[in-house]
């Protein structure tokens, strides 16, 4: 193989694999077991109801796994984590499949743009980190998550329904703490020499 193709082979793995990209597939599938209980973990457990706004963790623990494992594995732990947590606890309520979703979505994007974005300056992690922000809002919390409840549970207008999902009962509030976590804990887990990881 040239001396480009490896370069580029390389370069695909680290896409797809995050900080697992040059490990051995038994790491491989325990990291993404670790990252997949952690998600049936924060699902269950890291939620609170604050007067009409329900805080979740999902979201933030979400994007750390994509970032982590990368967008592959990142996107199977979350949508995985989701599928066992319910199955675990549904608590008597049906399962959501888009929930789900979009929390894979969330890891996949956070470890395409963190793991594939490469520039050196140490202020373009939080370029990226706003990117991911922005992205998985509209795509996740809003075309996701708000279009699939609107749709099977809404009798009002989209518009209606989706002021009354952010501003109502709160998810705005709910993302916006999500991603200050996770521009304290980015540039932190990246600091930790041990762990190697590819974050820049």
């Amino acid at each position: 193989m040239s001396e480009n193709g490896a370069r580029e082979r390389s370069t695909w793995k680290r896409l797809l694999f995050g900080a697992l990209a040059y490990q051995k597939a038994s790491r491989k599938i325990a990291y993404t077991a670790l990252i997949t209980g952690f998600v049936v973990v924060a699902n269950m457990f890291f939620e609170f109801k604050l007067a009409e706004t329900q805080f979740s963790l999902s979201l933030f623990v979400s994007a750390i796994a994509g970032i982590l494992i990368g967008p592959v594995l990142g996107f199977a732990a979350c949508f995985l984590g989701d599928l066992v947590g319910f199955l675990y606890n549904s608590g008597g309520f049906a399962y959501l499949p888009w929930i789900g979703l979009s929390l894979g979505v969330t890891a996949f994007l956070s470890g395409l743009i963190v793991g594939g974005l490469d520039y050196k300056k140490g202020w373009f992690l939080y370029v990226k980190l706003s990117l991911v922000s922005v992205l998985t809002f509209f795509i996740c919390t809003i075309a996701i998550n708000t279009t699939a409840f609107w749709l099977l549970y809404s009798k009002v207008s989209y518009g209606e329904y989706l002021i009354s999902r952010l501003f109502v009962q709160g998810q705005i509030w709910n993302s916006l703490v999500n991603y200050v976590l996770l521009f304290i804990a980015v540039p932190v887990l990246g600091a930790i020499k041990p762990l190697r990881l590819y974050i820049r």
